[in-house]
């Protein structure tokens, strides 16, 4: 009998106690998916909210990085290769526990909100600028020649344009952001990652637990991904 235990074991590397562990380890994750649930949901307040951040500040980073105002293009390049250059965890802790206490009182979940929304904002600055420079230049002459100002030829002509062209890279940022917001749980953010460090060192139940993580972000991800693949389709021209 021992021998067909020891067998099995070397077949399958799987133990009776294994199996048991197994079923214990499901059994954890179903009794905690509303715990998964609440941290996906706050997974994803993060990352929409740090989207809107970072599309304000993207637009007016990238718009500024063209001026021709020298001050206004310096501060743009420096804000932009900065949130670049650093990483988004180091920038989380430095905001959180250094600048932002400086300024004002603010939760970890809306500091969360801001180091996320800065740094998303210099990767949409670039896409921006890259969006516009696609353009024809054409564009832009046509549109002076018919009387328009600049500002009246960026917003009715070029920017509409742009936008088309930016919309898989823009798809691409959101999707880094909402996986990058796992970092936040640093500071004790209670959004999907810390709910499963959280329910691990309770449980000590690794697989199913980071399991259930990664098949939630999976679902998140993929949703975002369908939702840019049908902008797309509907914004698509011949």
């Amino acid at each position: 009998m021992n021998f067909g235990f020891a067998a099995a074991e070397l077949m399958f590397g799987l133990s009776i106690i294994d199996k048991l562990q197994d079923i214990y380890g499901l059994q954890v994750v179903i009794n905690n998916l509303p715990n998964f649930a609440k941290g996906a949901w706050l997974t994803l307040e993060i990352t929409v909210f740090s989207i809107v951040i970072g599309m304000i500040l993207g637009v007016i980073a990238g718009l500024g990085r063209m001026s021709n105002i020298k001050l206004v293009s310096f501060i743009s390049v420096i804000y932009i290769d900065f949130f670049r250059g650093t990483p988004l965890f180091v920038q989380i802790l430095l905001l959180y526990f250094g600048i932002i206490p400086l300024l004002f009182d603010a939760t970890a979940i809306q500091s969360a909100i801001i180091a996320c929304g800065l740094n998303s904002g210099a990767y949409v600055a670039e896409i921006v600028r890259a969006g516009i420079q696609a353009v024809d230049k054409g564009q832009m002459e046509a549109a002076r020649s018919l009387g328009m100002t600049h500002t009246q030829a960026m917003i009715h002509i070029v920017f509409p344009q742009a936008f088309k062209i930016v919309i898989p890279p823009l798809i691409n940022e959101f999707i880094m952001l909402l996986k990058d917001t796992s970092l936040v749980s640093a500071i004790s953010v209670p959004e999907l990652t810390h709910t499963g460090k959280m329910l691990y060192a309770s449980t000590y139940q690794a697989v199913w637990v980071w399991s259930a993580v990664c098949v939630f972000y999976f679902v998140m991800t993929k949703a975002l991904s369908i939702l840019g693949d049908w902008a797309e389709r509907r914004l698509a021209t011949e």
